[in-house]
């Protein structure tokens, strides 16, 4: 027993020391400079070395898979990066267009508006393949890893600024232009058989 209470003091005292230490260190003065500074982790004489987010940061690889962007001016809206995702996070819904909308910064042809893009970054498993198949490189994974939230929902990023009643006039006059060229491809067969 009394063997017992000794080894019980020792391990108290190895962790309060241990404690202390830490206490004494912290207190040591650090110039406040960036991660990736060269000197940065020079202050090990200085304190305690902790980077203190959100203020610092470490800095990210160029390469790193981080949170996807759609820059939409540049989306033809083809729909390759949401059949490509292997957890099904992008969901897009098109309208084809009755004519040439404009053009994407590669010189592509937009026909289609986006009626709805959104990418679930709760789902989305950063493997890049959404970035690697896309034709114009118009979407792209950013620096930004910090998704903090309150409400699953909110990791829900919707990249369209088209409005429900925007679409449905789009679908209106999609719905219009296929009749009217139904219409005149009809007449134009009767006409045909009529000369015939």
């Amino acid at each position: 027993m009394n063997n017992k209470v000794i080894n019980g003091f020792t391990t108290a005292w190895k962790g309060l020391s241990l404690t202390i230490r830490h206490f004494f260190a912290s207190n040591g003065k650090r110039e406040v400079i960036s991660a990736s500074d060269n000197n940065y982790f020079k202050q090990l004489e200085k304190g305690t070395n902790t980077i203190q987010y959100p203020s610092q940061e470490l800095p990210v690889p160029e390469v790193g898979r981080y949170q996807l962007d759609v820059e939409m001016d540049d989306c033809i809206v083809c729909d390759l990066c949401a059949k490509i995702c292997p957890v099904n996070c992008i969901d897009i819904e098109s309208i084809k267009a009755t004519e040439v909308i404009g053009q994407t910064s590669d010189g592509s042809k937009k026909m289609l508006y986006a009626a709805k893009f959104d990418i679930d970054m709760a789902k989305c498993m950063y493997c890049g393949l959404c970035t690697i198949v896309c034709p114009t490189e118009c979407i792209v994974m950013t620096n930004q890893y910090d998704k903090t939230v309150f409400e699953l929902s909110d990791l829900t990023y919707q990249f369209s600024d088209m409005t429900a009643e925007e679409a449905a006039e789009k679908r209106k006059l999609l719905d219009k232009q296929i009749e009217e060229r139904a219409a005149a491809k009809l007449a134009a067969m009767k006409q045909k058989e009529g000369g015939a």
